[in-house]
């Protein structure tokens, strides 16, 4: 089975407490997408936004901005788990992750669909986890692109111990072709929370994984 873990995005303070609540009825881990209106170009709740948020969730964060080392305290006061920033950001890749570590996450990177295996590999033996996007990022609910999956098929083949996420565009209707790529987690955002019954939505993830 694959763990299928809700991804949670909104620029609403409110609608975040509120996702997380319905979350914490039927999950135990959730991502939480962060945009900044840069790196991407639609944005999410901002820092301000985070300040005194509680969840008795375990967590990560997949930061799809343009600068992550801001975001770590207010992850940290969360409770946080692991920090994921994207590999196409402009930044010593090295600093950061000294900088996640010393806060204690698990540290991972995103790849955007057009991003090749090549490209990042001089960081796999640095990192914890990779998360392959499977849409291009900055919007919920956008289109799957399947040509991904190939390409996580050769890196498992490659790297067959390092945790390995996919992120995007994820349908009970290309489930079982996700699943064949040998990705370890499977993250869901609006076929779960945009759902009319989120609980149910989730059940039938994890009954088909």
């Amino acid at each position: 089975m694959k763990a299928i873990v809700p991804a949670i995005l909104t620029d609403n303070r409110g609608e975040l407490i509120k996702m997380l609540k319905t979350c914490a009825e039927f999950a135990d881990y959730v991502q939480i997408d962060i945009m900044d209106g840069e790196f991407v170009p639609s944005k999410s709740v901002t820092l301000a936004d985070l300040e005194g948020l509680k969840t008795p969730l375990k967590s990560e964060a997949h930061l799809m901005v343009r600068d992550p080392l801001p975001w770590l305290p207010i992850f940290k006061k969360i409770g946080s788990e692991r920090v994921i920033f994207h590999f196409e950001i402009e930044q010593d890749f090295l600093k950061i992750i000294e900088k996640i570590r010393k806060e204690e996450f698990e540290v991972g990177i995103a790849v955007n669909p057009s991003t090749e295996i090549d490209d990042f590999k001089f960081l796999i033996d640095k990192i914890d986890t990779i998360l392959f996007l499977s849409v291009n990022p900055g919007f919920y609910g956008a289109p799957f692109i399947p040509g991904v999956l190939e390409k996580i098929k050769r890196f498992k083949k490659i790297y067959p111990h390092k945790l390995t996420g996919v992120d995007g565009g994820v349908k009970l209707d290309n489930l079982k072709e996700v699943k064949m790529s040998g990705v370890d987690y499977i993250c869901v955002g609006s076929a779960i929370l945009k759902n009319k019954n989120p609980n149910q939505a989730y059940s039938n993830f994890k009954e088909l994984s």
